[in-house]
């Protein structure tokens, strides 16, 4: 199984805000490259927000923007392409706002969110927030909210999934995205 799990951290409540961003990166159900970076988001962080995951204005002062490390990562966003993520229309959103906040055009990609697999497969749990199911799992979840970690938990959720449920199980969540 070949996809790349993706998890945005955003500034404030608006979905072009992007602060941070991670990709953990699946080759043969097997994760074998990630990548993270701080952001620029050019906006106002908010206090919600820098309580979630922590970042603060000056750690994203010098970091690049999204349109400035769109040409490393874009190659993981394109028509043949599956990314991941829990809660996927929300790092969709993300991807989009912020790509389109520097007009540039939005891809289309291949998505599958693991949230919705996991209501399929896990419905029996308290609920299926990735730290819950992750618990339930015993997947490793170091520090929630950072999108490294979170990217890196997705990913091992999906494998999860495609490893006890089949792979075909999940070809039915696999969405294109913009629509």
């Amino acid at each position: 199984m070949d996809f790349v799990a993706f998890d945005f951290e955003t500034a404030n409540a608006k979905r072009n805000s992007a602060c941070s961003l991670a990709l953990s990166v699946v080759r043969n159900g097997q994760i074998v490259d990630e990548f993270y970076s701080l952001i620029n988001p050019q906006a106002e962080f908010a206090p919600t927000n820098i309580r979630i995951h922590g970042i603060r204005p000056a750690d994203v002062k010098k970091a690049p923007t999204l349109a400035e490390l769109w040409p490393h990562i874009q190659s993981f966003f394109q028509p043949n392409q599956l990314a991941v993520a829990h809660n996927a229309s929300f790092d969709c959103s993300v991807l989009k706002c912020t790509l389109e906040s520097y007009d540039i055009t939005v891809p289309q990609f291949l998505v599958l969110d693991t949230l919705k697999t996991s209501r399929k497969f896990f419905a029996d749990f308290p609920n299926q927030k990735l730290d819950t199911i992750c618990q339930r799992l015993n997947i490793s979840l170091q520090n929630h909210h950072n999108a490294l970690a979170d990217a890196s938990a997705c990913a091992n959720i999906l494998l999860y999934q495609a490893n006890h449920f089949g792979s075909s199980a999940l070809v039915d969540f696999i969405k294109t995205y913009p629509k």
